[in-house]
């Protein structure tokens, strides 16, 4: 289509008056500024703005490519392509992670040693204290234990771990203490037994729901908790070998409570190092001092 030429006070007008006679949207608009225009100095020198413009042309549809059915299947089936067991796991993993965050937070009952947040005075902070509090436990009911096991069952089959054998104990404590063997029970500990301890975190969430009384249930495979705790107490040794020598303050990697009163108990009976935790949960970590004489 050829242009048309088009003039006006301004350029915005001599546009607008080119869409009018064109008649349509300025998306569709093709111009040329032939002058800007110019108000000049109280009218005099004025200048009008003046355009050529023109509808643009209108791009022809490419023809769509046909696809034939072979191809079709073959993207339904890459549509609907089943998740692998491996990436389920892994998912699974991460939902629990994600209540590792509340992990011990809102636990009101421990016959633990507890840890009592640092306070703070004169901008020092203070070394916290261990008391023992032992906590009565009620006597754990066949439908609480039946439960509980119910739901770990449930869980292992979610995640594709259907060949584990559960078998639950009342330990020395009170404690309904369950236990689970089976191949690649590396999985259901998780990196430094986090997953482990979110399982048992909602294992103890649903126990509780079922009968009055505070309940406690300890979960174990391939007899994690006794080589995690002899590992930390090796750590808190040599930790505390390494503040002696340098002199210098050590701060751990953030532990859950559990792990974290190992360290302080672990070092408690040494009078050369003291400690104390620092940060929010679930970053909260176990600092290494050297008590100064």
């Amino acid at each position: 289509m050829d242009y048309i030429t088009v003039s006006a006070k301004t350029l915005d007008d001599a546009i607008t008056e080119a869409l009018i006679q064109l008649g349509v949207t300025s998306d569709r608009l093709d111009y040329i500024v032939i002058e800007k225009g110019s108000a000049g100095f109280l009218g005099i020198g004025m200048k009008q703005a003046v355009i050529k413009a023109r509808r643009k042309e209108e791009e022809k549809p490419e023809p769509e490519e046909e696809v034939n059915e072979p191809e079709i299947e073959e993207i339904e089936k890459e549509s609907v392509k089943e998740v692998p067991k491996k990436e389920s796991k892994k998912e699974f993993k991460r939902e629990f992670k994600r209540e590792n965050k509340k992990e011990f937070k809102k636990e009101k009952h421990t016959s633990y040693v507890k840890e009592e947040p640092a306070k703070k005075e004169s901008g020092k902070k203070e070394t916290p204290k261990s008391i023992k509090k032992e906590v009565k436990l009620e006597n754990v009911e066949e439908s609480t234990v039946n439960a509980c096991e119910k739901f770990i069952e449930d869980v292992l089959k979610a995640m594709n771990m259907e060949n584990v054998k559960v078998t639950s104990e009342i330990d020395e404590e009170g404690a309904l203490s369950i236990n689970m063997e089976g191949d690649n029970m590396g999985v259901l500990i998780g990196k430094r037994g986090q997953t482990l301890d979110s399982l048992q975190y909602l294992t103890n969430r649903v126990a509780n729901k079922m009968q009055e009384g505070y309940v406690r249930v300890k979960l174990d495979t391939e007899d994690y908790r006794r080589r995690r705790k002899e590992t930390l107490e090796n750590l808190a040794k040599n930790i505390a070998s390494k503040v002696k020598r340098t002199r210098r303050m050590v701060s751990l990697e953030p532990m859950n409570p559990y792990e974290r009163r190992i360290i302080h108990s672990a070092l408690q009976s040494d009078p050369a190092v003291s400690t104390h935790s620092e940060g929010e949960e679930p970053y909260r970590r176990v600092v290494v001092t050297l008590v100064r004489r």
